[in-house]
């Protein structure tokens, strides 16, 4: 949450709370958190405790959880499989729990998209890595001494954060190649200017995402990119499958072909990496070639990740809350898409899954006037 944004959520009704420093890595000081009319708690137990809505990036840990009251409601990013114990703390708690991941793909709901405002910071940033690791210059320069040939860069999974690597790596001058399983992503890549890679596999999924591909798949489309791979100064991969590690498509033995002083920026590090050499938040250097694993990236552009997300979280705190009081939207497909308990309960089914516990999912009440059936 920035300053900014509370105070509009102050004047639409709410009360708001932030930790003491929760906003100094980002700029955003207690004196203006303040100034906008919120309150500044000393400690986590003094932020939590009467809190009927908490919002975090991160999903709470299970101490965490266990300082929020009976009945809160949270909304994050949540990994069911990663946060089992927290989410099991919150459903004895009777907490109605909501995650930005979730939140359905369609027109409504782009302004709480907090995954893709996130992925444009991400991409952003991968851009800019890749330029000041590389020791060449991105653009083309024609000079007294000659022609320096453009940077050639290889963009891995044309989702939001791949299109704005693709962006990036353009508006600096480099020369750009995308490749993605989606047939779809093409004309979005071309549209950028780079020039798509089409290896004739596809894994089109549900809502837009990828499918995981089969080890034949896999196999073949690693063969097929090692090629493509090898003639890059850079490589940026973006490739993941929801609910899945992400797929490895760089090789050990490819990224040892590659040209010494080549590239790999690694955005899938957090989610196990698509190359083989990843270390989250790490620089591995394998035979000339350097390999970053990035870490948690929306982090390294803190002020307008956390401007975003603070956007993102208010559109959807105004389908759970109004004038002050707290009353999600039960029929509303938004609110039901990305609630995975609700007083306690599961209604997600992966999350009930994890926490073995019954799947009851939400259904909304039939509108005024809807009858079950029809006069035939």
């Amino acid at each position: 949450m920035v300053p900014d944004i509370a105070k509009r959520l102050i004047d639409a009704g709410w009360g708001i709370s932030v930790q003491s420093g929760a906003g100094a890595a980002a700029a955003f000081t207690d004196a203006a958190y303040a100034e906008a009319g919120v309150s500044v708690a000393p400690d986590p137990a003094a932020l939590l405790s009467g809190a009927e809505v908490v919002v975090s990036v991160n999903p709470p840990d299970p101490t965490q959880a266990g300082l929020m009251p009976s009945g809160v409601i949270v909304l994050s990013f949540l990994q069911p499989a990663q946060s089992a114990e927290a989410l099991a703390v919150l459903a004895a708690k009777g907490a109605t729990v909501f995650s930005f991941d979730l939140v359905p793909r369609i027109s409504r709901a782009q302004s709480m998209d907090a995954l893709s405002s996130q992925a444009t910071v991400s991409g952003y940033r991968a851009g800019l890595l890749a330029a000041e690791h590389l020791a060449k210059f991105f653009p083309m320069f024609m000079t007294a001494a000659g022609t320096v040939p453009p940077a050639k860069v290889l963009v891995m999974g044309v989702g939001v954060a791949g299109l704005q690597a693709i962006a990036t790596a353009r508006r600096l001058g480099a020369v750009v190649r995308a490749y993605d399983v989606r047939a779809a992503a093409k004309e979005e890549a071309e549209s950028l200017g780079a020039t798509f890679v089409d290896l004739g596999i596809s894994a089109e999924g549900i809502g837009g995402y990828a499918r995981e591909l089969s080890p034949e798949e896999l196999a073949r489309q690693q063969e097929a990119l090692a090629a493509v791979v090898t003639a890059s100064d850079v490589v940026i991969t973006t490739a993941s499958v929801p609910g899945r590690q992400a797929p490895v498509l760089i090789k050990e033995e490819v990224v040892r072909a590659m040209a010494p002083g080549s590239v790999v920026i690694d955005l899938a590090a957090d989610n196990g990496g698509n190359c083989a050499l990843t270390k989250v938040g790490e620089e591995v250097e394998v035979d000339g070639t350097t390999v970053v694993g990035v870490a948690n990236p929306p982090s390294q552009m803190s002020t307008h990740a956390s401007l975003l997300y603070a956007r993102n979280a208010a559109n959807l705190l105004a389908l759970i809350g109004r004038d002050g009081a707290v009353a999600p939207d039960w029929d509303d497909e938004i609110v039901i898409g990305c609630c995975v308990l609700r007083d306690g309960q599961p209604v997600h089914g992966p999350t009930a899954e994890v926490l073995g516990l019954p799947h009851t999912p939400i259904r909304p009440e039939p509108a005024a006037g809807d009858t079950e059936g029809g006069d035939g």
